[in-house]
């Protein structure tokens, strides 16, 4: 048995931060994700998941400046987590997701 650990989701961009690291751009950004379903009073419910990514340039990645608030993308990579110990010693796990693939969509088929 061969493990996945693949995530893909589409939604549109939040803030965006870039960075250089050792001559490479580093784009840290969230994506807002929604979930629609209808509730017990048969209203529908429009559930919002923000999810944070880090896409590395390199071959095959897009111009990570490209990114935008507001733009509609589709991310494909790998979820990853961190614990972090906070000052008073609890226990923090924080996801991300390590983009291997970004790209930015047409506002109108993002719609669809």
């Amino acid at each position: 048995m061969e493990d996945i650990n693949r995530i893909e989701i589409q939604g549109h961009v939040g803030s965006v931060r870039t960075n250089i690291v050792n001559d490479t751009t580093v784009a840290n950004f969230s994506v807002a994700t929604d979930y629609f379903y209808k509730g017990r009073d048969g209203a529908m419910v429009n559930e919002t998941t923000w999810h944070h990514v880090v896409a590395w340039a390199g071959k095959g990645m897009i111009d990570l400046n490209l990114i935008e608030k507001g733009s509609p993308v589709n991310v494909i990579g790998r979820m990853r987590s961190t614990k972090l110990t906070a000052s008073d010693g609890t226990d923090k796990y924080f996801y991300e997701i390590m983009a291997q693939k970004v790209r930015i969509l047409d506002p109108e088929q993002a719609e669809s």
